[in-house]
This record gives structure tokens, C-alpha cells and sequence, in this order.
């Protein structure tokens, strides 16, 4: 898998990439629901880095609608309370991919549960074809099982598809020893190894999916969403957010 990042021919620091998007993402100011500004702009950023050369690849959260652990806490058996979770991330995923159309992208939608009135089944080899031939590919439904969340699915898809790298969008410009809105004095790192994250108890990633990244070698960038042009930023190499696994 990757290791330390290079410039590609056309200027980007990785081909393909994987973009991992929260659910609250899609609900801008409001919390809850679909804002489709919000979306729009997510789509405007997204298009900007295909028209740059780049392979990306998108999983989506399901939080601003369902979040299986909180429905589950209150009372909904855990293995239906992540499959309405899973739900949730794909109504986000055909939103998401009705926003890139509308841009004149070319999308597939593919899910961890078969519903193929609406989406293609994962399939690994077709995800990778549909990269090659400058589609955006998005995933829903996590992985398709429940007990694991979205940031696992990130990592599970970014290995299956031989991503260079992990995009993980926040509300937060990186990664800090503390949280930076409790404590404004917490240093913020630029770079870490993933040994490092680990042994500093840094919230990257849930564990499963930090272990997956770290086996792989595949660097973890964490950056703020909501400042435009960032994902471009990332791929072209700027100082942006925290890489976790290069130096």
C-alpha cells in the first residue's frame, strides 16, 4: 500500500484517494436532515479535484439522520438500530450523487446492502474500473455489517480499492493534544506517525479503523471541510490539517 507521498506527474500529491464525509456534513447549520446548499458546495469542492486528475472515492455517514448507537441506547435492538444507520448513509449517498450530476459528473453509488432499485452491490473490481474511467465513487451502508461504524467502512473500502491515501473531513482544522474549542493553548500536530497517534490516544479514527490504516500503511489526512478549496489543497500538496502516517 502507500507509504510517503509523492508528486504525481500532474502536480497531486495522490491519484487516488478515499474521501471520508460525516453525516452531520450533509445537514450544514440545521444539525439534522439534508441542507442541499451544503451539499452543493461538498459536490463543487469534489468536482474541482476530479477536474484535477484525481481518483476519488467517497464514503458517507448517516448521522444527521440516524446514528445506530444512540438509537440503540434508546432501546432499539443494536443490530436493527445500525441497519437504519446504514439506511441513513445512503439516503445521504443519492443525495451526494445527485448534487455531482448536476455538475456533470459521472457517479456510481454503490452499497454494503443490496438494493439495487437504487445502487449498484459493492463490488470491488467494478469500484476500481469506475475510478479508472474518472467516475466518482461513492459508498454507502458502511460495510454492510452492523457493530461497525463509517470510519471503518473508510478504511475497509480505501483498502480494497488501493487508495493512497484517507481524506477525513471534519469541522476541525487537524488534529490537537486537546480539544482546541475547551483549551485554546492545545498545539495542533502537522504530522504524525501512526505509531505516534496510537501511543498519544489521539481520537484519528475508531480503533478498527486506525489499525486497518496503520497495517496498510495508508497516511490519514484530517482537515477542516467547511474551508473551501481544502480538499484541492490536500491533493496538491499544501500544509493543510494533519497527515497521520508520513513524516
Amino acid at each position: 500500500m502507500s507509504e510517503a507521498p509523492h508528486e504525481e506527474e500532474d502536480g497531486l500529491r495522490w491519484r487516488r484517494v478515499l474521501l471520508k464525509l460525516s453525516g452531520e456534513a450533509f445537514a450544514g447549520g440545521q444539525g439534522v436532515g439534508i441542507d442541499p446548499p451544503t451539499v452543493r458546495r461538498i459536490a463543487e469542492e469534489i468536482h474541482s479535484v476530479v477536474q484535477l486528475g484525481a481518483e476519488l472515492a467517497v464514503v458517507v455517514g448517516g448521522g444527521n439522520m440516524v446514528r445506530g448507537t444512540l438509537a440503540s441506547g434508546a432501546g432499539i435492538e443494536r443490530t436493527t438500530a445500525d441497519h437504519m444507520g446504514m439506511l441513513a448513509t445512503v439516503i445521504n449517498a443519492l443525495a451526494l450523487q445527485d448534487a455531482l450530476e448536476k455538475l456533470g459528473l459521472e457517479v456510481r453509488t454503490q452499497t454494503g446492502i443490496t438494493m439495487t432499485a437504487v445502487a449498484e452491490p459493492f463490488i470491488r473490481r467494478r469500484a476500481m474500473r469506475h475510478l479508472e474511467k474518472g467516475r466518482v465513487v461513492i459508498f454507502g451502508a458502511g460495510t454492510g455489517n452492523p457493530y461497525f461504524t463509517t470510519d471503518t467502512a473508510a478504511a475497509l473500502r480505501a483498502v480494497e480499492i488501493r487508495a493512497q491515501a484517507i481524506l477525513k473531513a471534519t469541522n476541525i482544522d487537524g488534529i490537537y493534544e486537546r480539544d482546541p474549542k475547551l483549551d485554546a493553548t492545545a498545539k495542533k500536530y502537522a504530522h504524525l506517525t501512526h505509531e505516534e497517534a496510537f501511543r498519544l490516544r489521539l481520537k484519528v479514527m475508531d480503533l478498527t479503523a486506525f489499525s486497518l490504516s496503520m497495517e496498510n500503511g495508508i497516511p490519514i489526512v484530517v482537515f477542516d471541510l467547511n474551508q473551501a478549496g481544502n480538499i484541492r489543497r490536500v491533493l496538491q500538496g499544501e500544509a493543510v490539517g494533519t497527515i497521520v502516517g508520513t513524516r
